[in-house]
């Protein structure tokens, strides 16, 4: 086994890491890294973010510029870049990973996955997983011929987006213009082509938390969760699901992760459908945001996987001491400065913890916190947690009703 050693933060020998992407996914990471005494440099395109508030240093830069993103690699020459989100240059990524610098999990990874054309010929034309029937469409005229070949309804995705962006469900034709227009102007990355799917109805979706490390590959239990536009809502772990099912997920999985390369921890969100089948739907090459559940349910979360398997340490095991869930708190309208209210009833209720990532600001729909919950059953810790959130209140620090 290749032995790992690990400098002391801020000095000539430290060991860094570059963050690309600072959210509150990105802050875990950074937790879970300083834990090991890594240098932590955190990058996103707005200041304050929340990784940025526990990190070493931090950089302000727009990470669809490839200039911008060389010009911070250069500057702090880290041992690990790791992009954190999907709206990254990463053909700059490629780039530099040529030249010797390390991407995790792969700068094709990256790449890969933040094209949804690219992803999806990946996995159902050459690896040949199940998956949804799908067209692309660069116009409106296509995305109506592609709706009509399909079958109503369709999802449309922009094909350079992620967590739901300008996602939408098209149950008729009159709904093509609206959808089209979503797609256009909601993506991470701008206007462009989208991919239309037929609309899946399954019985339940999960994400296979899959972790690549220096002694194999493991997998956590299944996380069930629930999406609103594409984004998710909340999450439960373990789900219910029989064990053929199982064993067709992880071997999906496994055959995504494996085609995708490098360590670290890979989402791969899969539908579960009558008679015991499994379907592929996307897979992310960094922790998952539904993955929030682990902070509750495992000694080591997915955050602690990811940075122990990056860092290239083996991963002796994955064990799950609880069933819990996750809800996520998520804001209603614009907020300039958020607050959290209602925490001290929240910790009335035992074996329930909320985390309040500290976004400086946030519009419709962000996610702003998180509410965890265990019990002996998925079940039960999601009916709490569900109403625990409940409770909670986000408002803005300017309003004047305090």
């Amino acid at each position: 086994m290749k032995p790992v050693s690990i400098g002391t933060p801020k000095s000539p020998h430290a060991t860094r890491v570059l963050l690309l992407g600072s959210g509150e996914l990105g802050k875990e990471v950074a937790i879970e890294l300083q834990r090991f005494g890594v240098e932590v440099i955190a990058c996103d395109r707005y200041a304050d973010a929340p990784a940025m508030q526990v990190a070493h240093r931090s950089h302000v830069i727009d990470m669809l510029d490839r200039a911008a993103l060389r010009a911070v690699v250069e500057r702090e020459r880290p041992h690990l870049i790791v992009p954190e989100i999907e709206a990254i240059a990463t053909a700059e990524l490629l780039a530099l990973e040529a030249e010797g610098w390390t991407v995790i999990p792969t700068a094709l990874a990256a790449r890969l996955t933040m094209d949804r054309e690219a992803i999806r010929r990946v996995a159902a034309e050459e690896l040949e997983l199940p998956t949804a029937r799908y067209r692309f469409a660069d116009s409106f005229e296509e995305l109506t011929a592609a709706a009509h070949a399909l079958g109503w309804p369709v999802v449309i995705k922009p094909i350079m987006s992620s967590s739901g962006k300008g996602q939408s469900v098209a149950r008729t034709e009159d709904d093509l213009a609206t959808s089209w227009h979503h797609a256009q102007t909601a993506g991470r990355t701008g206007a462009g082509r989208v991919i239309v799917e037929e609309f899946i109805r399954f019985d339940s979706e999960i994400t296979m938390l899959t972790v690549r490390a220096s002694n194999g590959t493991w997998f956590c239990d299944p996380v069930g969760h629930r999406q609103v536009g594409g984004d998710y809502v909340e999450s439960w772990q373990p789900h219910a699901m029989s064990a053929a099912q199982l064993e067709r997920s992880q071997a999906i999985a496994r055959q995504i992760t494996d085609r995708l390369g490098g360590h670290g921890i890979f989402g791969v969100e899969l539908f579960l459908l009558p008679d015991d089948q499994v379907m592929f739907s996307e897979v992310s090459p960094r922790p998952h945001d539904t993955g929030l559940v682990t902070l509750a349910t495992q000694p080591w979360s997915e955050f602690a996987l990811h940075a122990r398997a990056i860092l290239g340490l083996p991963i002796a095991a994955i064990r799950r001491h609880s069933a819990g869930a996750s809800v996520a708190l998520r804001a209603d309208g614009e907020l300039t400065s958020p607050v959290l209210d209602g925490l001290a009833e929240a910790y009335a209720t035992p074996d329930v913890d909320v985390r309040f990532f500290g976004k400086p600001s946030a519009g419709p729909r962000r996610r702003l916190g998180v509410v965890l919950a265990t019990a002996a059953t998925a079940d039960a810790a999601l009916a709490t947690a569900r109403t625990v959130a409940g409770g909670l209140r986000l408002r803005d620090a300017r309003s004047a009703d305090r």
